[in-house]
C-alpha cells in the first residue's frame, strides 16, 4: 500500500507542478494533496505541524493567485475598472477555449477597463495592462515554487524511506 501511496504522490505532485502554468489545474492544491498522501505512508515521518503550515501556504497562495494580477493592475497606475477588468478577463480567460486565454484575459480585461475609464489614454491603459501581466507572472513564479519546493521535499522524505528504512 505504502508504493500506491508514493506513486499517487508522485502523480499528483507533476500535476501540481504542471497546474503551475495552467490556470485550469489548481496546481499548489494537488502538490499539497500529494505531500498528505505521503503522510499517510508508513515509515515516513512527517510532522502535522509541517502539514498545517504547508496547508495554510497553499490556501495563502491559492488567494493570492487570484488577488496578484489586481494589484499588478493597480500599482501599474490602474483605476477601478482597470481592476476589475482584470478580474474579468481572468475568468473569461480560464472559460474560453483560446490558447493562453489565461496569459491574455487579464491584460485584455485590464485594457479594456481602463480604456472605458478613460477612452483618450492608451499609455495609461497600456501600463495598468502590463502591470496585470507583470502580477500574473509573479503570482506564477509563486505557485512554481512552492510546486517545487513539496516535489523536492516529497524526494527527499522518498529518497529516504527506500534508501534507509529496508
Amino acid at each position: 500500500m505504502e508504493y500506491v501511496l508514493l506513486i499517487l504522490a508522485l502523480f499528483l505532485m507533476v500535476i501540481g507542478f504542471l497546474g503551475s502554468f495552467l490556470p485550469v489545474i489548481p496546481g499548489p492544491p494537488l502538490s499539497w494533496l500529494g505531500l498528505l498522501c505521503v503522510y499517510f505512508v508508513d515509515g515516513i515521518q512527517i510532522e502535522s505541524w509541517v502539514l498545517w503550515m504547508t496547508f495554510a501556504l497553499m490556501i495563502v497562495i491559492s488567494v493570492l493567485d487570484y488577488v496578484i494580477p489586481a494589484q499588478g493592475t493597480k500599482r501599474f497606475g490602474g483605476s477601478k475598472y482597470g481592476i476589475w477588468g482584470t478580474n474579468i478577463g481572468l475568468l473569461v480567460g480560464i472559460v474560453v477555449p483560446i490558447p493562453g486565454g489565461f496569459i491574455l484575459g487579464p491584460f485584455v480585461g485590464a485594457l479594456a477597463g481602463e480604456l472605458m475609464y478613460n477612452p483618450k489614454d492608451m499609455k495609461r491603459a497600456l501600463k495598468a495592462a502590463f502591470g496585470s501581466f507583470i502580477g500574473f507572472l509573479l503570482g506564477t513564479f509563486i505557485k512554481v515554487v512552492y510546486c517545487l519546493f513539496l516535489f523536492v521535499t516529497y524526494g527527499y522524505l522518498v529518497w529516504d524511506f527506500i534508501f534507509y528504512n529496508n
